[in-house]
């Protein structure tokens, strides 16, 4: 009987079947984040139960704390925030738990630091109560965002009890073009069939172009795969995989390497495996990509136009004309002309080091136009040290970015510091829904390179050839 990958994955941790299409799998690592760590953990002692397997369970801080260059430990960026990082830390270390700390220097964004560290790998079946847990199905792992309590439960018992849901492929044949990004592939496909389009579906990306993509890239695709209602995403381990993977801190011992890297290779799906949906899609038709809405859904070229509504499907004008007016754009105006206040790059989806590099040779010898206020907030700690290793944060500075501690940032508004409201922003990050950013924060969403060029261009841009006579 022909198997795809994710059935295999399913195989693997199935512990019992419910019979009504749902089932329990076995858990292999939970991890945490403050904003509802701290919650998950007390939650779990005050019902006078432990983790079941304490070393299988990370607890990060990333989501409020504080991305001022020098923080304090217990610093946040948003009020009260203190609190969670303290309560955090302070159930983490009563529970024997793995603790990341805002002083570690492992610190970084939950979904940056678990491929860093090997936290995930091929095989290994993840959780976390964050819906861009997905993003490490890049390596080949079953991950999955989880709510608070089934953080708790898994804990608790070492299994999680879930629906198992149908599959699609999307299979990306030929090669993209010279510039074009993951983010743009994954703009392109949410633009092309909708921010419900996977229904809740296991996403499997194969083909050509998912094959040329590097790791971080492919963590990038994945990232955006809930943004395409997935339950999850997933890419077969490669060569490419393995040798990211091995030698890293919770790899796999090397006493059992070879009989671990045998088992990986077996993690593709068969040549006539079936799936329930599937998309294919020409590389070369994808362009950079930019949001013009409040949906990932709601996109096109940078070099392209607000859509007509009436253009639109029936069922979607409502939706794009309330996102016009919330974003202050007309139908049928050129992208390109509209003026930006503020940037930032950084984020799971996009504040790995091959992000800054993109951003980085954009804004060498040039300057971030006036009045804009440009901030990058590099993924990891590890990230931030490779970047300044190789001079990137000095490019980012001297070009007139902030250049901040790591964390989540300015991904999402939890209070305290943001843009100011109206601002226009195009961001590098995952979500551009009305108050994301701050209230009345307008998001444009888009690689790293196009965020690099608009803040020197100090309009929406994405064509080197457009800051030819922006450099100043």
């Amino acid at each position: 009987m022909t198997a795809t990958l994710f059935d295999k994955l399913w195989a693997i941790h199935a512990v019992a079947d419910d019979g009504d299409g749902a089932g329990l799998i076995a858990v292999d690592r939970v991890m945490l984040h403050e904003r509802t760590g701290g919650v998950a953990l007390r939650a779990l002692a005050e019902a006078g139960r432990a983790p079941l397997a304490p070393g299988r369970v990370f607890a990060v801080m990333d989501h409020i704390v504080s991305f001022r260059s020098g923080r304090g430990r217990d610093e946040a960026r948003s009020p009260g925030g203190a609190n969670f990082i303290t309560e955090t830390r302070a159930m983490a270390t009563d529970a024997g738990v793995n603790l990341v700390d805002t002083d570690d220097a492992r610190q970084g964004i939950v979904h940056v630091i678990a491929p860093e560290l090997a936290v995930a790998y091929p095989g290994v079946s993840i959780i976390c109560p964050d819906s861009h847990t997905c993003s490490l199905g890049a390596l080949g792992a079953l991950a999955i965002g989880v709510g608070s309590s089934v953080a708790e439960h898994a804990m608790a018992t070492g299994v999680m009890r879930v629906e198992r849901p149908e599959q699609m492929r999307i299979r990306v044949d030929g090669a993209l073009d010279s510039g074009v990004t993951a983010k743009d592939l994954a703009l392109h496909i949410i633009s092309a069939y909708g921010a419900d389009g996977a229904r809740r579906r296991v996403v499997e990306y194969a083909g050509g172009a998912i094959d040329a993509l590097s790791i971080e890239e492919r963590l990038t695709l994945c990232n955006l795969a809930v943004e395409f209602a997935a339950f999850t995403a997933l890419i077969a381990p490669d060569e490419k995989v393995i040798d990211y993977i091995k030698g890293r801190p919770f790899a796999p011992a090397p006493s059992h390497w070879d009989d671990v890297e045998k088992g990986w290779r077996a993690l593709r799906s068969d040549d006539d495996a079936e799936y329930d949906s599937e998309i294919l899609i020409n590389a070369a038709s994808v362009k950079p990509m930019i949001s013009w809405g409040t949906s990932p859904e709601q996109c096109t070229g940078v070099n392209g136009v607000v859509p007509a509504v009436e253009s639109l499907p029936s069922h979607k004008r409502e939706q794009a004309a309330k996102a016009m007016t919330y974003m202050d754009v007309s139908p049928n105006e050129r992208i390109g002309d509209l003026c930006v206040d503020g940037v930032f790059i950084g984020s799971c989806t996009n504040g790995r080091l091959s992000d800054l590099r993109a951003a980085a040779e954009v804004l060498r010898g040039r300057k971030v136009a006036p009045g804009l206020r440009a901030v990058c907030v590099p993924g990891s700690k590890a990230v931030r040290r490779a970047a300044e290793a190789e001079g990137i944060d000095a490019v980012f500075m001297a070009a007139g970015f902030e250049w901040g501690e790591p964390g989540c940032a300015m991904c999402f508004y939890a209070g305290g510091e943001t843009f100011p409201p109206g601002s226009r922003v195009v961001s590098s990050t995952n979500r551009n829904f009305e108050g994301r950013q701050g209230p009345g924060v307008r998001t444009h969403l888009a690689s790293p390179a196009t965020v690099a060029a608009s803040a020197v261009k100090g309009k929406i841009a994405g064509a080197f050839a457009q800051l030819e006579d922006a450099a100043t």
